[in-house]
């Protein structure tokens, strides 16, 4: 289906939603006004994922909602931390800040987050969602409100990834009346956080502008020393116009607009196990280079118009803007750093070159990964409610029009080492690494129904994929890209991805959960032509237990896939081409488990101990036998376990809060994981660490409007490996201690 069929489609199916919202609204001429702060949550819930604790439980699926009240509670600024509390979750750190995360959802691939549908206020946030989604740019933790999380088969309609899961991160809202906040922290490494936000909300026009600042000059001690950290500035922008609350159509028009901009000493080079054990925090000399520049723009329109209690309208227009350039090593003497360091006996003189011995001309080379992403679209989802006898009907029919596309034009410099000290020998010339452009274009529309009937709620679903790739790759030698010497592959996938959940409320409290659906990837451009779509049967059952006191849900899942897909990302281990490749049958099985409570209700709010638990195992199981060229698969075998996903995480909190005093525990267990697929015992060179972490959250509210906090990360100071990958092994970020003040207007 070419881009002119997809508009025509997109203007039919608009056109039959307006008749039918047109002929509802010529119905609707006695109705209730509703209040605007009534009308203000409809609008929230259109953007939503799960929308509010107390809806959860007719949700076919597994859901979570982390409150502004627990991400105050924490003041995590690395998403991994806040994801921890959240069971089915898989985590590869890296950088020990989470600012490029590795996420994974039961057992989906955790490299750069590639396999979940990442969104900021419902819009797809990744880089190039569909041509290269892996997550190089994340939005800032700290100026969310809230964060969502989706699984099974209540998430289909977010794809185009609809094997794991869906994460939404709800940015700050505009206030309902004059307000702010401010915070200024400061810790460890010269680590510092400051952040303000600013709004009004008036009859008809709203506002919210917010700003922050974090930084660290880094953890880690580089040979010679210098900077290992980052600095980050962020600005949003939020506007809103809205109609009266008795108009004969509510209508409401939001407008965000935002600047990311990141400086970070980051790198890909990590460590030999030996030097690991007697410096764990080293950087050698020959990463004093790495650094990544990157900038993000956003823009976001968004429009609601309901025409009756049971009938609205919401369109968003959107468009991401990201680039970045990152300069790090990619070979020493023609060899690659992974290759020298998961063999350090035999790349001797390699492994001298990276810890700062003198070397001969051009012996280093550093690569510039120049490319610069965008993602834009149209999104229109109608909902309406409908009773047919004693079924009640609540319907969502939406269509999107996606275009995303990712280029690159990098090259490399060559540089010796002398004395410990890098010197550039010979510049490259841009493009000569890399001078291809890879994008995508996709309509997207998805049919779901959640239909009520007494104790049942069904929840069937499908959702269409038609996605046109090309990969347009110019060569070396053709730097104006005139075409002299363009080689051009061009592919379209067309795809159905059903599912249906069941609920049952089998008690007042207690509801029982069922689902099934399909789980679908789209392989990026650049693949070779035999590369299929990552495919899977996706099952899940459990309950949910909820009343004033508890809260409690289990869920068993099983996912069969047809066929998985990898990734070759240098992030992974892999070359850096982003093309994907089947590695055929794999089964995912494992058990979720979160549970809260409050240990102590009594009539005093006052003081209350909040406690909440979340368990997950998983096994991850090849099915069949092959070879493989990335090198964390390498030779597999039916049996073999993936790697990086590991069986038992464990996390637990407790809070102890009592008038102006509070105290937060945050606790993390993670079992070892393979970094090479196996079975049986893990050797010792291809494991992490298990380890146990302990963050501590304290505060005073000394005034009013005065909030005193210190928090520390990794109280017990546990040094452990995170990662063997991309080259060598990883620390986690050691003890940390950060404190400051929260100003309230």
């Amino acid at each position: 289906m070419n881009l002119n069929k997809q508009l025509k489609v997109i203007l039919i199916l608009c056109s039959l939603c307006l008749t039918v919202t047109t002929l509802s609204a010529q119905d609707r001429t006695t109705a209730d006004r509703d209040t605007t702060n009534h009308l203000d949550k409809v609008v929230m819930d259109r953007v939503t994922i799960v929308g509010a604790p107390v809806w959860m439980n007719k949700i076919p699926g597994a859901a979570t909602y982390i409150t502004a009240e627990q991400l105050q509670k924490q003041s995590y600024t690395d998403i991994h931390r806040v994801l921890r509390n959240i069971s089915g979750i898989n985590i590869q750190d890296e950088d020990g800040y989470g600012l490029r995360p590795n996420i994974g959802l039961r057992g989906a691939g955790v490299e750069r987050s590639s396999k979940v549908n990442l969104m900021e206020d419902g819009v797809l946030i990744a880089p190039a969602p569909y041509s290269a989604p892996a997550a190089y740019y994340f939005p800032m933790v700290r100026r969310m409100n809230t964060v969502e999380v989706r699984k099974g088969s209540a998430q289909i309609k977010y794809g185009p990834n609809t094997t794991g899961g869906a994460i939404n991160l709800i940015s700050t809202p505009i206030p309902s009346e004059f307000g702010g906040n401010a915070e200024m922290s400061i810790g460890e490494n010269s680590s510092n956080n400051l952040y303000a936000n600013v709004g009004d909300s008036f009859q008809n026009f709203g506002y919210m502008i917010e700003g922050m600042q974090i930084g660290t000059d880094g953890f880690k001690n580089l040979d010679g020393g210098d900077n290992t950290g980052f600095d980050i500035r962020n600005f949003v922008g939020k506007f809103m116009v809205r109609t009266s609350p008795d108009a004969r159509y509510y209508q409401r028009a939001d407008f965000k607009v935002g600047y990311y901009d990141e400086v970070s000493n980051e790198t890909y080079l990590g460590l030999t196990r030996a030097d690991f054990e007697e410096s764990p925090f080293r950087r050698y000399a020959a990463s004093q280079a790495d650094r990544m520049d990157a900038e993000h723009l956003q823009f976001m329109a968004r429009h609601f118009i309901q025409f009756s209690e049971r009938l609205d309208l919401t369109t968003t227009l959107y468009r991401n803007n990201f680039s970045r350039d990152w300069y790090k090593l990619q070979t020493i003497n023609g060899s690659s750093p992974a290759g020298v360091l998961r063999n350090p006996a035999q790349n001797e003189a390699a492994l001298d070159i990276l810890r700062g011995a003198n070397s001969a001309d051009d012996a280093l080379s550093v690569r510039s990964n120049n490319r610069e992403y965008f993602s834009q679209g149209v999104e229109t989802v109608l909902s309406m409610t409908a009773d047919i006898g004693t079924f009640q009907n609540d319907i969502q029919l939406g269509v999107r029009l996606h275009q995303d596309e990712e280029d690159r034009f990098q090259y490399e410099d060559g540089y010796r080492m002398e004395e410990g000290t890098m010197i550039l020998t010979s510049q490259g010339t841009p493009g000569t690494q890399a001078n291809r452009v890879g994008s995508a274009t996709a309509l997207s529309v998805f049919l779901q129904d959640r239909i009520t009937f007494n104790q049942f709620t069904f929840t069937p679903g499908i959702r269409y994929e038609n996605i046109q790739f090309e990969n347009r790759n110019y060569g070396s030698a053709d730097l104006d890209r005139t075409g002299s010497d363009l080689s051009v592959n061009e592919y379209s996938i067309n795809v159905f991805v059903p599912g249906i959940g069941v609920t049952y409320d089998l008690l007042d409290n207690l509801t029982l959960i069922s689902g099934i659906h399909k789980g679908f990837s789209p392989p990026s451009p650049g693949s070779s032509a035999d590369t299929r779509s990552e495919e899977s049967i996706n099952y899940e059952l459990g309950f949910r237990f909820a009343d004033e006191r508890y809260n409690l849900e289990v869920i068993g899942f099983f996912n069969d896939y047809s066929n998985l897909l990898g990734s070759d990302l240098a992030a992974g281990g892999g070359t850096g081409t982003t093309a994907q490749f089947n590695a055929g049958k794999v089964e995912v099985s494992g058990l979720e488990v979160a549970a809260g409570t409050n240990l102590i209700r009594t009539n005093d709010s006052a003081f209350s101990i909040p406690v909440n638990v979340n368990y997950t195992f998983t096994n991850a199981t090849f099915k069949n036998s092959f070879d493989s060229d990335f090198s964390p698969w390498g030779s597999v075998n039916s049996g073999d376990e993936l790697p990086f996903i590991p069986s038992h995480q464990f996390n637990a909190s407790a809070g102890l809060d009592y008038r102006q005093y509070s105290l937060n525990l945050n606790t993390t267990t993670t079992s070892q994981m393979r970094t090479v697929a196996g079975q049986g015992t893990i050797p010792n060179d291809q494991r992490t660490d298990r380890y146990f972490l302990v963050d501590l959250n304290t505060s005073y509210q000394a005034s009013n409007n005065i909030n005193v906090f210190v928090n520390v990360r990794n109280l017990l100071d546990d040094t452990y490996i995170v990662s063997d990958r991309p080259h060598g092994v990883r620390p986690g970020l050691p003890r940390m201690f950060m404190g400051g003040l929260k100003i309230t207007l």
